[in-house]
């Protein structure tokens, strides 16, 4: 019976954290993760996922506001000033996903925090956040990688959504969402 309403608590969260996160992330925008797995939908190396260039809010849709070379919010623009954030799964600031080079905050920056390869915060570093071995490293092949989130948000916790903690990915669901409810009360 444990077991039972274990499984109904959690198909109730999942299902109500994806019925709020798509109206919840204005201002909070997910985007999927920065991941070298090509298998998870919402890896944006997988081309029916996340790395759908079709999709309007992907990185990998060179037409679209995250994808365009012209776009300010774009991670491939070199000059872009409000690129996507990465943040790692305990809610890290991990910098911007952008090809400009002379943002301090920037990935593709090789003097920066977040782009030299020294730095143990950049993914740039294979001993450090870009270690390949690391659940959370854009570089691991079976590993979930970096949430990527709209340049103007605080990230996973972006205090102006009041639904926040649905809109994390389903693997960084907070430990209390598994709590085992004792249902001897023949009441429920």
């Amino acid at each position: 019976m444990k077991m039972t309403s274990t499984l109904a608590a959690i198909a109730a969260l999942l299902v109500s954290g994806t019925a709020v996160a798509d109206d919840a992330l204005e201002g909070n925008k997910y985007l999927g993760q920065l991941s070298a797995n090509p298998y998870d939908a919402d890896s944006v190396s997988n081309p029916y996922g996340a790395g759908n260039p079709y999709d309007a809010n992907s990185i990998k849709n060179p037409y679209g506001e995250y994808g365009n070379p012209f776009s300010s919010k774009s991670a491939t623009n070199p000059y872009a000033t409000d690129a996507p954030k990465l943040y790692d799964e305990d809610g890290n600031y991990r910098g911007r996903l952008s090809a400009n080079p002379y943002d301090p905050e920037s990935v593709s920056n090789p003097y920066g925090q977040y782009g030299n390869k020294y730095s143990p915060d950049s993914i740039n570093n294979p001993y450090g956040a870009g270690n390949p071995y690391r659940d959370d490293s854009p570089t691991n092949p079976y590993g979930k990688g970096l949430g990527i989130y709209d340049g103007e948000s605080d990230g996973p916790g972006d205090a102006s959504d009041d639904a926040a903690e649905y809109t994390l990915p389903a693997w960084a669901a907070p430990d209390d969402a598994l709590k085992t409810f004792d249902t001897d009360d023949p009441e429920e």
